[in-house]
C-alpha cells in the first residue's frame, strides 16, 4: 500500500485546506477575460457545480487584479463564499501584490516573477553577479510575503518547464535540476521567513519531464527539511482523449508514488470538463473515492450473458441510488463474465455479479457467494436488493 508523502497543511481561505491528510483537492481555471465579471462568475459556478474546490483566474494586469473583487463579491452573493479563488500572475510582481489583498491565493511563476521574460539567450554571470540577482529576487519576494501574511493569503510557487528564465537556463540548462532549482530559490526564502502557506507545482507538457522533475523536487525538499504540499498537473495536455491520457499518465504516476495534494487537469475544453477527469484519475489511483467503482472483465467466449448491456443497467440503477444516498458512491462492484477469473479478480469488491452458466448469474457479497444460478432477467434487480439490504443492516 502506497504511503502518502508527508506535507503540512496550507489553509486557502477559511474553508479549504490543502496538504496533510486532507483529501486531494480538485481545481480548474476560468478561460474568459477576467474583466468579464459575469462571464467569470458563470464559469466559476460551472466549475464548482462539477465538483471543483478552487477556481483560478488569469490576472494579466492591475485592472484584472482589481476586478477580482467584484467577482469574489458576486460569488459570495450567489452562495459560493466557501470556494476560494486563486489569481494567476505572470511578469508583474506588482499585480501579485494587488491580488493578494483580494483573493485567497496567488500563483506566481518563478520564471518571470522578477527575472525578465525568457528570450532563449545564453547569459554569462560571474558568481557575484548571480548572487546579486538572487538578492534582488529575495528582496522583492519578501515584500510580497509581507502582504500575503497581512491578508492571510496563501501562494503557489508554480514552475513551468516552458517558462524557465534565461538566468536559470544559462546556469543549469534545460534540465530537471534547473526546473527544481527555479522552485527552490523561492522556497528557501519562504522557509527562512517562516511563511508556511505555500503550495508548490512543477508542470511540463512532457509527462516524463514533469514526473522526473516532481520526484526530484520531493527529494530536494526532503534533504532541506521542507514538506510543502504539491499541486500536480500536465500543462498543455491537449483535448479529448489525448489530454485525458497524458494527464492520467503524468498525474497518476505521481499519485501512485503517494505524491500530490491538489490536482488540475489542463484540457483545451470548457473548464468544468476538467473536474470529472480529475475525479476519475484520483479514483483510479485510489487517492480519493468520489463515485461508485466498477470492476468488469472484457468478456470472452465463456461469457454467456449480455455483459455490456448488463453493465449499463447496473450503473444506471446504482447511479439513481447514489443521487439520494452517498453510501452507494463508496462501493466497488464487480461485474464478471464467468466463474474462471471472476471471483478472484473482484476479490476486493463489495459486491459481485458473475456469470454462472448460460442465462444464469451468481451474486457475491465480498468473497462470499450468497445467491447462485439466478435467472439473468432477475439478476440485476436482485443485486440492487442485496446491496440495499446490506447497507441498511450496516446502518442499524
Amino acid at each position: 500500500m502506497t504511503t502518502r508523502r508527508i506535507s503540512h497543511e496550507v489553509h486557502i481561505g477559511p474553508h479549504l485546506v490543502i496538504g496533510g491528510s486532507r483529501p486531494i483537492a480538485m481545481q480548474s481555471m476560468t478561460t474568459c477575460s477576467t474583466m468579464d465579471t459575469e462571464g467569470c462568475v458563470r464559469q466559476a459556478i460551472r466549475i464548482i457545480e462539477a465538483g471543483g474546490e478552487l477556481v483560478r483566474l488569469t490576472t494579466q494586469g492591475t485592472r484584472e487584479a482589481e476586478n477580482l473583487r467584484p467577482i469574489r463579491e458576486e460569488l459570495n452573493r450567489r452562495g459560493y463564499s466557501h470556494i476560494p479563488l486563486c489569481a494567476d500572475v505572470h511578469f508583474n510582481p506588482d499585480v501579485a501584490d494587488v491580488a493578494a489583498a483580494i483573493v485567497e491565493k496567488v500563483r506566481i511563476n518563478p520564471g518571470n516573477y522578477v527575472d525578465p521574460a525568457r528570450t532563449f539567450k545564453h547569459l554569462e554571470y560571474t558568481d557575484e553577479e548571480y548572487q546579486a540577482e538572487l538578492h534582488r529576487l529575495d528582496g522583492r519576494f519578501c515584500r510580497f510575503l509581507q502582504i500575503c501574511r497581512r491578508h492571510g493569503t496563501a501562494i503557489r510557487i508554480g514552475v513551468n518547464h516552458g517558462s524557465l528564465s534565461d538566468r536559470i537556463m544559462s546556469r543549469y540548462g534545460d534540465t530537471p535540476e534547473g526546473i527544481v532549482e527555479s522552485c527552490m530559490e523561492f522556497l528557501r526564502i519562504a522557509e527562512r521567513e517562516e511563511f508556511p502557506d505555500v503550495v508548490v507545482s512543477i508542470k511540463a507538457s512532457n509527462t516524463r519531464v514533469m514526473v522526473e522533475s516532481v520526484r526530484l523536487l520531493c527529494r530536494q525538499m526532503e534533504q532541506e527539511d521542507m514538506d510543502y504540499p504539491l499541486h500536480l498537473g500536465v500543462t498543455e495536455a491537449g483535448e479529448g482523449e489525448d489530454g485525458r491520457l497524458k494527464s492520467a499518465v503524468g498525474i497518476g504516476s505521481l499519485l501512485l508514488d503517494g505524491i500530490g495534494d491538489t490536482i488540475r487537469v489542463s484540457l483545451s475544453e470548457e473548464p468544468e470538463c476538467e473536474i470529472p477527469v480529475a475525479a476519475a484519475i484520483l479514483q483510479a489511483a485510489g487517492s480519493r473515492i468520489s463515485k461508485t467503482e466498477y470492476i468488469s472483465c472484457p468478456g470472452c467466449g465463456r461469457t454467456l450473458y449480455d455483459l455490456p448491456g448488463t453493465i449499463r443497467r447496473i450503473k444506471e440503477a446504482i447511479g439513481r441510488k447514489a443521487q439520494a444516498d452517498p453510501r452507494y458512491r463508496t462501493l466497488k462492484i464487480g461485474i464478471m463474465g464467468c466463474i474462471v477469473n471472476g471471483p478472484g479478480e473482484m476479490a476486493d469488491a463489495d459486491f459481485g455479479y458473475v456469470g454462472a452458466a448460460r442465462g444464469k448469474v451468481s451474486l457475491y457479497r465480498g468473497r462470499q457467494c450468497v445467491e447462485k444460478n439466478i435467472p439473468e432477467e432477475e439478476a440485476v434487480e436482485r443485486l440492487i436488493t442485496l446491496i440495499e439490504t446490506t447497507l441498511n443492516k450496516e446502518q442499524c
